[in-house]
């Protein structure tokens, strides 16, 4: 264990007039989201009329000196680089979390920045991560504690272009990691202040994002979390951003179709236009990952300490399939399969989230350059993760049934799906494939925290086709 020698804090408030400083202690210092709980009990609405007022953005900067000694960052070509300061916007959420803590252990120098609005989602819709999770405040004093290293916090909406300028500015970041949106295919189908939320938030954010890149640090590398979603399910090979086509007997390479298949994947596919756009335009340099379906929850970094501990969704809104039906086998409840089952996605291990991310920062795009690499390792059907987990459950003496439901999304159920996934493996992405002893430690981990699951939230409450203009209220 590192030992920390010394360290600093102060507390930054941006407001619409000045930045102050103002100093606290840092042992008796909370951040309590109580507060912001408690507007769960006013119409969902207020949120997006808190948009237009001006707010107050908290910008936590802690700092301390380590002992310990840093392993250099590789690149491709084997050359250490010197340490990159590195800004992980949505540090706070679960590929956020895992992607700040890997990067400060190999040696970056780290940023979150975060309006903590993941954790309002919870209390609005009355659900709950399965494993107990510590303010991102404690995270990051247990992981200084720790490993002596800082990871600086700055809390604030980067839909505030002004908090995002003094984000900017402060911090000075040499790559930007992009996890900052909400990122529910279901949320975003709830009701309409939901879809539009969604949208505004992740466009213009991401808008804000690029300017911020292009007026204070042209030459930032933007790493940006697309997703696999923004293809769809087509009858043809899915390339890697861009596919060359002949037609009439002219050739041109030109960006892969987009079949987005909620108000959620849409806004995805607007941030990949108007990354691509900017990076023509102003010479940004950026790497789009299109990632797939991610499970698991541990990394070698948050499993140093309980405090470190990751969210595990298994609700049917933010629960990803893997996780959901390993939570439903733990306790008893029949894995839900939408349909016919036969859809396909390609799926990773969150521990080769943080590797591809790496990868991309160590080995960055051209300026002017827009890149895409399919971030996943493996394919399966959900058929086929049923299946896998009820052989992994039965070793443990579990009774894994399944049932279908009836599919509460427009997709096709079955269909051709044939992925390349290649860029990241030839930047030396070394993969965790979904093997036995991995579905095991899953199925075990959810057994060891079946006694916080609500079985209430484990069936799919969101229908695409029954979404409606009025906000709909949620009761547990």
């Amino acid at each position: 264990m590192a030992q920390l020698i010394s360290s600093s804090s102060s507390l930054t408030i941006f407001s619409r007039n000045k930045p102050y400083l103002k100093p606290f202690n840092q042992c008796s210092m909370s951040f309590s989201t109580s507060a912001a709980c408690n507007s769960s009990t006013y119409p969902f609405r207020k949120l997006f009329l808190q948009r237009q007022k001006p707010r107050k953005s908290l910008v936590l900067q802690v700092s301390a000196v380590s002992t310990s000694i840093e392993t250099p960052v590789q690149t491709s070509s084997g050359e250490p680089s010197k340490p990159q300061r590195v800004m992980v916007i949505g540090g706070d959420g679960y590929c956020g979390w895992a992607t700040a803590l890997h990067l400060s252990k190999k040696g970056y120098e780290v940023a979150i920045v975060d309006n903590l609005i993941r954790r309002l989602f919870d209390h609005q819709l009355g659900l709950d991560s399965l494993t107990p999770i510590s303010s991102i405040q404690n995270r990051i004093h247990c992981w200084k504690s720790l490993t002596g290293k800082s990871i600086e916090l700055y809390i604030g909406d980067i839909c505030d272009f002004e908090f995002l300028t003094e984000t900017f500015k402060s911090f000075e970041p040499d790559a930007v990691v992009h996890f900052g949106e909400q990122r529910s295919a279901p949320y975003s189908m709830i009701d309409r202040p939901r879809a539009v939320f969604t949208q505004q938030n992740n466009v213009i954010g991401t808008l804000n994002v690029l300017f911020a890149i292009k007026e204070f640090r042209e030459h930032c590398h933007l790493v940006k979390l697309g997703t696999m979603g923004e293809y769809g399910t087509p009858n043809i090979d899915i390339e890697e951003g861009y596919i060359t086509i002949t037609h009439n007997g002219r050739t041109d390479t030109l960006p892969y179709p987009k079949q987005a298949s909620s108000f959620y994947h849409l806004s995805k596919v607007h941030d990949s236009h108007n990354i691509a756009f900017t990076c023509k335009a102003w010479g940004i340099r950026a790497t789009d990952l299109n990632q797939g379906v991610v499970y698991g929850v541990r990394t070698d970094a948050t499993a140093m300490h309980e405090e470190l501990c990751n969210r595990f969704d298994y609700d049917g809104i933010f629960g990803t399939a893997l996780n959901r039906f390993c939570v439903q086998a733990a306790v008893g409840h029949p894995l839900t399969v939408y349909g016919k089952g036969g859809q396909t996605r390609g799926y990773l291990d969150i521990r080769d989230t943080v590797q591809c991310v790496e990868l991309a920062i160590a080995n960055p795009a051209n300026p002017g350059e827009f890149r895409v690499f399919n971030q996943f390792t493996e394919q399966f059907s959900v058929n086929q993760l049923a299946a896998l987990v009820t052989k992994a459950g039965g070793k443990l003496g579990l009774n894994v049934e399944t049932i279908t439901v009836p599919n509460p999304r427009v997709e096709a159920e079955e269909h051709y799906y044939n992925a390349k996934h290649t860029k990241l493996v030839e930047l030396g992405l070394k993969p965790h494939l979904l093997s036995d002893s991995l579905l095991d430690s899953l199925l075990n981990f959810a057994i060891q925290y079946k006694d916080r699951v609500d079985r209430k939230q484990i069936m799919p409450s969101v229908s695409w086709r029954k979404i409606g203009v009025k906000p709909k209220t949620v009761t547990a």
